[in-house]
């Protein structure tokens, strides 16, 4: 919370928020990260919370969303599952940190290599892991540019393809399914916006484009 101490949380705007993000990022990508003192920030939230944003990003261990956007304690909101999937659990999370803890923007973050998203392109059935698969089917549906036998985890195009479009699913899901968030998004107290994170650049590549605000 005392990374933007001098900005007035409730007065902030999902485009404000967002432009944190972005900068963030870029500090990250630069290695230029500002050093946070987390034993005040752990005094300054002990009681309470208010993070800027809440993030649905994937579970994989080189996604860190802190780190990847050079904020610090408080600052996120931050729903993690494989595919970065709106699962009724993960929507009902985004929606607590909307209305109940003041996040002002929702951004959902694929990655590049993702392997939730390799195993829907090769159809992956098995175990509790399909439960996520078919979450991410309807991306893989969507895709259609991309003919067999080229339709696998072999084919990085195709993976790229479907990664980006899981991101926008996914978003759609949020919206059709809460009406918390729909809600909020016509009174145009919240945004939502769709990202992918690159592991090798370290860049968050937004889709600005579509940033939804009603």
């Amino acid at each position: 919370m005392h990374t933007h101490k001098d900005i007035d949380r409730e007065k902030m705007t999902p485009k404000q928020v967002l432009d944190i993000l972005i900068s963030g990022n870029q500090r990250f990508i630069n290695n230029a990260k500002y050093d946070y003192d987390l034993t005040k920030a752990r005094e300054i939230i002990k009681e309470k919370q208010h993070p800027i944003a809440a993030v649905l990003g994937c579970s994989d261990s080189r996604t860190t969303l802190e780190l990847i956007f050079n904020q610090s304690l408080g600052d996120i909101f931050s729903v993690r599952l494989a595919g970065n999937i709106a699962s009724k659990q993960a929507i009902g999370s985004l929606e607590f940190s909307s209305k109940y803890l003041g996040s002002k923007i929702i951004v959902v973050m694929g990655h590049s290599n993702c392997g939730a998203i390799k195993a829907a392109c090769d159809q992956y059935e098995g175990g509790n892991i399909g439960e996520v698969i078919s979450l991410i089917n309807p991306a893989v549906n969507a895709e259609t540019s991309i003919l067999e036998p080229n339709r696998n985890s072999n084919n990085n195009e195709f993976v790229e393809k479907v990664c980006f479009l899981n991101v926008q699913k996914q978003i759609e899901t949020i919206v059709s399914n809460s009406e918390i968030i729909s809600d909020l998004l016509k009174q145009q107290k919240i945004g939502i916006v769709g990202c992918v994170y690159n592991l090798a650049s370290g860049l968050v590549e937004f889709d600005a484009k579509n940033f939804i605000f009603s």
